[in-house]
């Protein structure tokens, strides 16, 4: 057989093998970053953005949902007494309590207790209160729920059951206060989940396109490769690299734009706000939102960059 009928062998990749493949799609997605690096700095920006403003939204949405838990805190009922009770009696009382299940904190308040906090709350009218002796006032207990235990429905069945208990004369909980307060909860998560996936979708929509415009550039390159026998995975798997490159990258300057605006903020807050956001509570997103963050601009590169291919090569 002459040498030139014989079939020619495909030039082995450096490390031929699993790792050596890789190692060479890699090398090839970095290359082609670098070759279109306005059309790359485009879709990193356009990632980034569109996961700074989902971030910022997440941080605006947390902070609002960890003041909702502090509100809700202040959901607690009041039974009250005719008497005073005994260190037995109280005891007795607070293990009916706590066995009606959802309760969180017991607390007693005295005959004398409640005439102490009844001056706190008129100080400098206490003369309002000149001849009025403690007797006057019915000793209660204050009960604090769980969080689970803190809606609308949960609060009137622990009340229905709370009354069912003999010696108590009467229960009070602001039954209109806990329905308002309930009722606005659930219309802020539902705002915010529609705003959240309103957001998610928008971001993934303009990735996917700016995505798609950076492989129709180079559309040539991929009809070449197709036309001197390069299999469907040898042809994608640079782009889909560097998908997943530019969404990290994306993913990465987000959340640092994140924390300079977060931190940028607690700096200079004082000078237009006339409360401490420190003391406030004001908190930064939590580690598994930021890896969720980070993670999802992986993925919408990887996802942006699978769906653009899908033009150009059948799967």
């Amino acid at each position: 057989m002459s040498s030139r009928n014989r079939p020619t062998k495909r030039p082995k990749l450096d490390g031929d093998g699993s790792f050596g493949r890789l190692g060479y799609f890699f090398s090839r997605a970095v290359a082609n970053l670098r070759q279109n690096i306005l059309v790359s700095a485009l879709t990193v920006g356009t990632i980034s953005l569109s996961l700074l403003i989902i971030a910022l939204f997440l941080l605006v949405y947390v902070n609002l949902e960890k003041v909702a838990e502090t509100w809700s805190e202040k959901v607690q009922l009041t039974a009250f007494f005719e008497k005073e009770l005994s260190n037995e009696e109280f005891s007795a009382f607070k293990g009916r309590i706590a066995s009606l299940g959802g309760t969180e904190k017991i607390v007693y308040v005295s005959k004398n207790e409640a005439m102490k906090r009844f001056r706190d709350r008129l100080k400098g009218q206490e003369t309002f209160l000149e001849g009025v002796v403690p007797d006057v006032l019915p000793a209660a207990i204050e009960i604090s729920l769980n969080k689970a235990s803190r809606n609308s429905e949960a609060v009137d069945s622990y009340a229905s059951r709370l009354k069912n208990i003999p010696g108590i004369t009467e229960v009070q909980y602001g039954e209109e206060w806990v329905r308002r307060f309930n009722t606005f909860l659930n219309f802020m998560r539902l705002i915010g989940a529609l705003v959240g996936g309103f957001l998610v979708l928008a971001g993934l929509f303009i990735v996917s396109n700016t995505i798609k415009l950076t492989i129709y550039a180079r559309k040539d390159e991929l009809e070449v490769l197709g036309l001197v026998g390069a299999t469907r995975f040898f042809i994608k798997a640079p782009f889909l690299i560097e998908g997943i490159i530019q969404g990290a990258a994306g993913g990465l300057v987000a959340l640092v734009t994140l924390a300079a605006c977060y931190f940028g903020f607690l700096h200079n807050a004082g000078n237009f706000l006339s409360f401490n956001v420190t003391t406030a509570g004001l908190s930064f997103l939590p580690l598994s939102h930021l890896i969720a963050i980070f993670a999802g601009g992986v993925l919408v590169g990887f996802i942006g960059s699978l769906t653009s291919l899908k033009r150009f090569i059948t799967i």
